[in-house]
């Protein structure tokens, strides 16, 4: 048959043109075609040349910058052109069969159509990107041209009278307003912009945030089609292949979703509703929510709302191509009807009849419903996104303004903050992501049961039923899991806790051979987690069966009911389209439990941040800002107990002539000469604390100021009143006018940054060299950074290098000192450094560097031999002044205080004279910090083919490792986590899991040949009159037939039903097992690794371990591998059976098999880095919120708010941008995925339509073809989600490969008398010890021997070897030659257990555990109550033990910081009592406490341990000189040993030597 544009049917005159030349129909549809041909071969050579040549006038973000006006609305006029083409060129081609020869004319104009409707939009495109608007003129020709042709057709059908009834009338009509709408909007840019007819053009500058090259996310600024398929990520995830994704390549988040924007919109919002006449009223957040994020909200749930609609069309085409394929038998058409214009006009049912139609079009619902879906997510993600931002810039902001006794009091306690930061703020910011589905979901429900009832009647009904039935029992399994995780989150909080303990005390628990005790304290806590945590995977488990059952019950009892109610047969067209229904039911009633859930977490979060953002705040600081005039002030007299002093009209001091000379002359314009002055001051730190009252003090300007007093005597609280942080009862605290906003203060307890040492010290000042230099050496740094790996660029703080106490106040007074203010506050800040080097800050920092500078000083010390450099003392006492005045005064005036002050610092000079170790304390520090770096590069030469950890603190590895490697997915992980878990486990898993997905497939192929057997003797009826053919007077045997495929599947569905509940057990079981396992090993091998490998890995990296990877292990894999596993599963069944039912699909199968392999293959390697993005950038949030909240007295004095704001918006942004792109990166992938299930619906319906003729498996087919939609993107995500989790087990896995102690020894226990060692004799013959037999050795040849019951001392300079002495008495250290022999026992022979149970140790730093004093005394409980109150009584601690609640069972807080560092020494020096060993051996013990603690040290050491033997390692020299013998150290060898008394003697013993040196 020729084919003709006019056709050549027989008896018509296609070409002629008799009734006038417009009404030939074939002549109208060939002016048609006229635009068409015209835009094409004008766009045509202007896009190929123009593409080769354009260059843009801006320099702007690539191509990106859409500014004419009405861009959107082209768009989407544009889609919906090309979209009524589609159906133009479907109606055409329809008609066309009709004809009795092809007439091209009839669909050849609309195919043109839309090639041309296409090229326009490319066109305009690169004339907006290229800015050449002349070119616009164009297009506005064509859509005149266009609109004119479709007018005249229009007009045509209108004049023989063609109405709406005839589809081809209808679509006529509908182009006709598309390209006059298109026309309107090419005018209204001409108009606006004026381009193309007028002379100068209005010039546009590019939006901001597309003129700075760091912004990296172009969502907002693409145009609508790379917007709806995310084509703009295509650079950034394929090239990850190549090179990891890191923070430069991702950028800057967009103005309008910064932080900043986004709180200015909240706040607003927030404070919108104080104004109201009752401002006490706290604000509505939910309200300030809705009206800052209220509009893109609605705008998803529009999105949703389209694509829930557009989804029930794949269950409606389903059934109408199962129908119509089965009535294929074509009727015999009459092809001379009767026609209008020579044409057959087609109904629209008609053309809804045709299969190919429906393929069509259900190919483009499925593209648009997933279109509309993922825009949907992506709105409510970006939202999501925003108003997290802005809750944590309004909680930082909250923070910064804390009262610090809400603080201290612990109303709000560190926890509380970082759970507002890490879980209120995601909580809020999941349920916006569900929020949509809140009110989508009721709607997709109702329509679902109305198409359902429509379909099968009332057994739907039922069906429906039993789904809304089981509803509320999800709900509540939900309900229940979520209680499940929150005490599981108890217990892993309680967990974590106590294994940080363990960890942090790990040395004093090896030497007290505690381990065990402590070790089963963490395992009882884990038992109970994970009794939890069973309940939780019984829950999981009971969840996932539900949602895979309802549907094969709903499924079950709906075609069962159907058989034995309905009259009529269950065709396959209805009962595949019903699955397919079921099956979209199924989805939101599922969800709807979660975002039930969701919504209640939401209104518990919103209540607790509504009460944060209500708690109380600090005092605003006017009395910072010295608006009261101070002069005024002092010109009255001051009183003061028992001594009078004028303050003269300058308020100058009359300085009394003691015997230190005035060290400076004060400049001429420092008149007012009180810094700052407090009258009547009455402050409190909450309502039960202990005060400050009475306070009337002043401090001088530019001069020395101590406070002094005893423990707990209000000195700090003293200071930080000054400083405005407490409350003030009544009272006044003046400061003068230029003092104020410049105050330094370095705080007792030392707190850094994470950041670089000299970040730490600049603190936000400009650096100065030399400045820099002066504070470093001041403070004696220099030798620590020379330590460091990166000297001062080395990060510090929380999440760097753990630097001792020492190092840490150091850095701290080095920061006070640094910044250029003009008062200093320093509270204690020698409280753990060691004499020589605070003799040395005093001189060189304190003295000269600050008074130099001339500027105001306030001391808190306990240091009194200092006082005599003071000019101004504070004597505190209980909360009040005792004292005030220049050392002199108070020797005249308060003879007492001076003498008692004399007689303390007699015995500090003392010290000074003695003190034989140079910096002792300090050098112990820097030691401990070289062996930690040195070992640590020890340890990396081993582990460099391990390796281990992949250095999780480096980021530069990934540069190394290949391309292969990233796209590799850890098989050999996922087998150790699963064979964790048990091979009988593994076994039942997969074994059950294939059953399951089987017997699925044999359900629906059943039901397949059920609905396709045809009654015996059924007659073929007209197809059309759509199956009410089959008679309602059965007979009985077609009913009995009907009935008789009942039972199988009855029983089919039951074994379903059976396998879902196995298969869900079996996999939730599997990863309890595994976690219990891997938990459990990794506890052992830590627990029992040597002291060593402590030293080598940083705390931070092991406690990682129990928390995060745990937690992955515990409840992240075992869901993410039951999802992947049936996803994957159920999209292979589903391409098994389209396989083998319309073969030919095999062909289209691998093209697309290639395509996937190459989207999931990129997406798993952008993913895992966007996701590593996202993990890394949180956690410097994380820890900038709690280092804000536990320096804020710190920040507030520096007065560094703003800049800590900077910060805190700038890494919440950096957070943001990653998020926000790995959220853009999944919606990339499920857009694409989601796109490949479209085309293998249609492959799948257009081979089953032209190839198969039983209706049945065509509707098989093609509803599992719909499932592939749904599952292809869970399969990669799941596999990325896979590839991330099981680096956890990986981590876990490289520290189960650690070493353990030799715990066995080779005496029996049994050989070992019961009171060893009795009396205490220690013989050391020719010891050498080294920490790893990579490292040297530390004692080299040793040999000594000590008498049961001597007292022994022991010193040398720092490294000489003294430490590790005492721990080799433990066998803590290799000992590789000679030995130790106590009481005739070779100690390297002994279990380590009990050699370490037998012997005592007071270690230089206290560790008390959380828990009772008790427990803290005598974990074992073996000792009575009497034996504790008497090792109390000893250390002097007795009456403080009674006076709290509870005695021995009174609460000591993690690390015992309810005590103070001397007391938590003297606990520790009763626990060395309580084990009445008979040698106790003391490492520097007395470093960290004051006099009056160290003196009862000595004297309880002298008279309680009278017969034991006591090994003293010496810090100061005085504690050891009255020593039986001294064993004197130099690198390594013993050089001396004798008496005291006698290496004194020797002028020139190096004993003797080091007391006269540091004298």
């Amino acid at each position: 048959m020729a084919l003709s544009f006019c056709g050549n049917d027989s008896g018509s005159n296609a070409y002629s043109v008799d009734n006038g030349v417009l009404d030939n129909g074939c002549f109208v549809d060939a002016l048609n075609l006229v635009p068409h041909v015209f835009l094409l071969f004008i766009t045509f050579p202007i896009l190929f040349i123009g593409w080769g040549s354009q260059s843009s006038k801006v320099q702007i973000h690539h191509n990106t910058w859409l500014h004419f006006p009405g861009h959107n609305l082209r768009w989407i006029l544009t889609f919906t052109l090309l979209f009524v083409h589609v159906c133009e060129i479907a109606e055409g081609i329809v008609s066309n069969t009709h004809m009795q020869s092809n007439h091209l004319h009839l669909f050849m104009p609309a195919f043109m159509g839309f090639i041309a409707a296409t090229t326009s939009v490319v066109y305009y495109h690169n004339i907006e990107t290229a800015n050449f608007p002349k070119l616009l003129l164009a297009l506005f020709i064509y859509w005149i041209l266009a609109f004119i042709t479709k007018m005249i057709k229009l007009w045509k059908f209108a004049e023989a009278s063609l109405g709406v009834q005839q589809l081809s009338f209808c679509i006529t009509a509908l182009l006709v307003v598309l390209y006059g709408l298109l026309m309107a909007v090419e005018v209204n840019v001409i108009r606006v912009r004026r381009y193309v007819f007028f002379a100068n053009p209005q010039r546009v500058k590019p939006p901001e945030d597309l003129q700075d090259l760091g912004v990296r996310f172009l969502q907002p600024f693409v145009n609508l089609l790379s917007k709806a398929t995310y084509w703009w990520m295509n650079p950034l995830i394929i090239g990850a292949h190549k090179r990891p994704i890191e923070l430069k390549k991702i950028g800057k988040l967009p103005i309008a979703m910064r932080a900043l924007t986004n709180y200015l919109r909240l706040k607003d919002a927030y404070d919108e509703q104080r104004t109201t006449e009752d401002p006490e009223k706290s604000p509505s957040i939910w309200r300030s929510m809705y009206r800052a994020f209220g509009r893109p909200i609605l705008l998803s749930s529009t999105f949703r709302y389209m694509a829930d609609l557009l989804g029930f069309a794949g269950p409606l085409c389903i059934s109408g191509i199962v129908e119509y394929q089965s009535n294929r038998t074509e009727v015999v058409m009459n092809k001379t009807e009767n026609r209008t214009l020579g044409i057959y006009f087609v109904s629209s049912t008609v053309l809804l009849q045709n299969t190919s139609v429906l393929a069509v079009l259900l190919f483009l619902a499925l593209i648009l419903q997933r279109t509309f879906l993922q825009a949907s997510y992506y709105v409510t993600v970006e939202t999501g996104i925003n108003l997290r931002g802005a809750l944590l810039a309004m909680i930082y902001n909250k923070i910064l303004r804390l009262s610090t006794s809400n603080m201290s009091m612990g109303e709000m306690t560190l926890g509380q903050i970082n759970n507002l930061v890490a879980i209120e703020t995601n909580q809020l910011m999941w349920f916006l992501f569900l929020c949509p589905n809140l009110w989508a979901m009721p709607v997709q429900i109702i329509m679902g049961v109305i198409l359902l009832y429509n379909l099968l009647g009332e057994s739907a009904l039922i069906g429906a039923g039993v789904i809304l039935l089981l509803a509320p029992v999800q709900y509540l399994i939900a309900t229940k899991l979520a209680d499940t995780q929150k005490s599981t989150l108890d217990y892993s909080t309680d967990r974590l806790k106590k294994t940080t303990e363990i960890l942090k005390g790990i040395k004093l628990l090896k030497l007290y051979a505690w381990e065990n005790i402590f070790c089963d304290r963490v395992e009882d806590t884990r038992g109970k987690e994970l009794t939890s945590l069973k309940t939780f995977a019984l829950y999981t488990s009971m969840s996932i069966f539900l949602n895979a059952a309802i549907p094969i019950a709903a499924v079950l009892v709906t075609f069962v009911t159907h058989a034995y109610i309905e009259k009529v047969r269950l065709t396959p067209a209805k009962a595949f389209a019903s699955l397919a229904l079921f099956h979209i039911l199924v989805t939101p009633l599922f969800l709807l439990s979660t975002v039930v859930r969701f919504a209640v977490k939401a209104l518990v979060s919103v209540q607790k941040l509504g009460e944060f953002l209500q708690s109380d705040e600090i005092g605003d600081d006017s009395w910072r800002n010295g608006d009261m005039s101070m002069p005024l002030e002092s010109n009255k007299k001051y009183k003061y107990p028992g001594d009078t002093k004028v303050f003269n009209r300058k308020g100058r001091f009359r300085m009394d002539n003691y015997e230190q000379p005035m060290r400076r002359q004060l400049r001429p314009k420092e008149t007012e000469d009180v810094a700052v002055q407090v009258n009547d001051g009455f402050f409190t730190w909450g309502s039960n604390l202990s005060t400050l009252s009475d306070i009337n003090i002043q401090i001088p300007t530019g001069q020395l100021t101590m406070i002094v007093g005893q423990v707990g005597c209000g000195k700090s609280s003293l200071l930080l009143a000054m400083l405005g942080e407490m409350q003030t009862i009544s009272g006044k605290v003046f400061w003068s006018n230029k003092n104020r906003y410049s105050v330094a203060y370095a705080a007792q307890k030392s707190w850094l940054l994470n950041a670089t040492v000299e970040d730490n010290i600049i603190f936000g000042s400009p650096f100065n060299k030399q400045r820099y230099k002066a504070v470093i050496d001041a403070c004696s740094l220099q030798p620590d950074i020379d330590i460091l790996p990166f000297g001062d660029q080395t990060e510090i703080g929380e999440r760097g290098i753990n630097l001792s106490g020492g190092q840490r106040q150091r850095i701290c007074v080095a920061r006070a000192l640094y910044q250029n203010t003009n008062i200093v506050f320093l509270d204690d800040p020698f409280s753990a450094l060691d004499i020589h080097l605070s003799d040395h800050l005093m001189q060189e920092g304190i003295l000269k560097f600050l008074q130099d500078d001339k500027r105001t000083l306030v001391l808190v010390t306990h240091k009194l031999q200092y006082l005599i450099h003071a000019d101004w003392i504070i004597a505190m006492k209980d909360g009040s002044v005792l004292r005030e005045g220049t050392l002199k005064d108070i020797q005249t005036h308060d003879v007492e205080l001076y003498e008692h002050w004399k007689t303390l610092m007699n015995r500090q000079d003392q010290e000074l004279e003695k003190e034989t170790e140079l910096e002792s304390q300090t050098t112990l520090e820097r030691k401990t910090l070289r062996r930690a770096f040195y070992s640590r590069d020890a340890k990396n030469q081993i582990d460099d083919e391990d390796e281990e950890e992949e250095v999780e603190e480096d980021e530069d590895d990934n540069m190394s490792t290949t391309t292969s490697r990233r796209s590799k997915i850890p098989w050999k992980m996922c087998w150790r986590y699963l064979s964790s878990g048990g091979f009988l486990m593994v076994f039942l898993m997969v074994s059950s899991k294939l059953a399951k997905h089987s017997v699925m497939v044999a359900i629906d192929y059943w039901l397949a040949a059920w609905t396709s057997s045809k009654p015996s003797n059924e007659i073929l009826a007209n197809p059309f009159d759509n199956a009410s053919n089959y008679s309602l007077n059965y007979d009985a045997t077609q009913i009995a037939e009907h009935r008789s495929y009942v039972p199988v599947f009855i029983i089919l569905c039951g074994a379903a039903i059976a396998l879902c509940l196995i298969t869900s057990l079996s996999v939730e079981f599997l990863g309890v097992a595994a976690a219990t396992n891997l938990h459990h090993n990794l506890l052992n091998k830590i627990i029992y690794a040597p002291i060593r490998f402590f030293d080598i890995t940083p705390l931070g990296q092991i406690l990682n371990r129990f928390s995060a990877d745990t937690n992955i292990i515990d409840q992240h894999i075992p869901p993410t591998l039951e999802s992947l596993t049936r996803s994957t599963l159920l999209c292979l069944s589903a391409i098994g059976i389209i396989s083998f039912i319309t073969p030919a699909f095999l062909i289209a199968l691998l093209p697309l098999a290639v395509a996937f392999y190459f989207i999931q293959k990129y997406f798993r390697v952008a993913s895992k880095d966007l996701q590593d993005l996202d993990d890394s950038t949180q956690l410097p949030l994380l820890c900038h919120f709690s280092e804000t909240a536990e320096g804020l007295t710190t920040i507030r004095a520096f007065r560094h708010e703003a800049h800590f704001k900077q910060r805190m918006l700038e890494l919440t942004d950096t957070n943001n941008t990653a998020y926000l792109f790995l959220s853009a990166a999944n919606r990339w992938l499920e857009v694409r995925t989601d796109y490949l299930g479209a085309v293998i619906v249609l492959t799948a319906a257009v081979a089953a339509i032209w190839t198969t003729s039983q209706s049945g498996l065509i509707g098989l087919g093609l509803t599992y073809a719909l499932t592939v939609t749904n599952y292809l993107n869970w399969v990669v995500r799941n596999l990325a989600d896979l590839e991330v989790q099981m680096a956890a087990v990986k981590k876990v896995n490289s520290f189960l490969s650690t070493e353990s102690e030799n715990y066995e020894g080779s005496i029996d226990v049994s050989q070992v008398p019961e009171n060893w060692p009795q009396h205490g004799e220690i013989k050391i013959q020719d010891l050498c010890v080294r920490y790893d037999p990579m490292l040297k050795p530390v004692l080299k040849h040793v040999s000594a021997h000590i008498n049961p019951g001597q007292k022994l001392g022991i010193c040398g300079r720092t490294g000489s070897g003294k430490s590790s002495l005492s721990l080799a008495f433990f066998n803590m250290v290799d000992v590789f030659e000679g030995k130790i022999i106590i009481d005739g026992i070779d100690i390297c022979k002994l279990p380590l257990q009990t050699l370490r149970s037998r012997m005592s140790i007071i270690l230089q730093d206290p560790v008390l555990f959380s828990g009772s004093i008790r427990l803290n005394l005598d974990p074992e409980c073996t000792c009575t109550d009497d034996r504790l109150w008497e090792a109390l009584e000893i250390a002097q601690l007795k009456n403080m033990v009674k006076a709290l609640p509870g005695g021995l069972d009174a609460v000591v807080t993690e690390g015992g910081e309810n005590f103070s560092v001397g007391q938590r020494q003297l606990f520790c020096l009763a626990r060395a009592f309580v084990r009445k060993s008979s040698i106790l051996i003391m490492d520097e013990a007395t470093a960290s406490i004051d006099m009056a603690t160290e003196n009862i040290l000595q004297k309880v050491v002298m008279t309680a341990f009278a017969d034991r033997t006591v090994v003293t390692i010496a810090h100061l020299v005085s504690s050891i000189v009255e020593a039986e013998q001294v064993l004197v150290f130099s690198s390594g060898t013993l050089v001396e040993c004798d008496s005291a008394a006698n290496l004194l003697m020797q002028e020139d013993s190096l004993f003797s030597i080091l007391v006269r040196t540091y004298k």
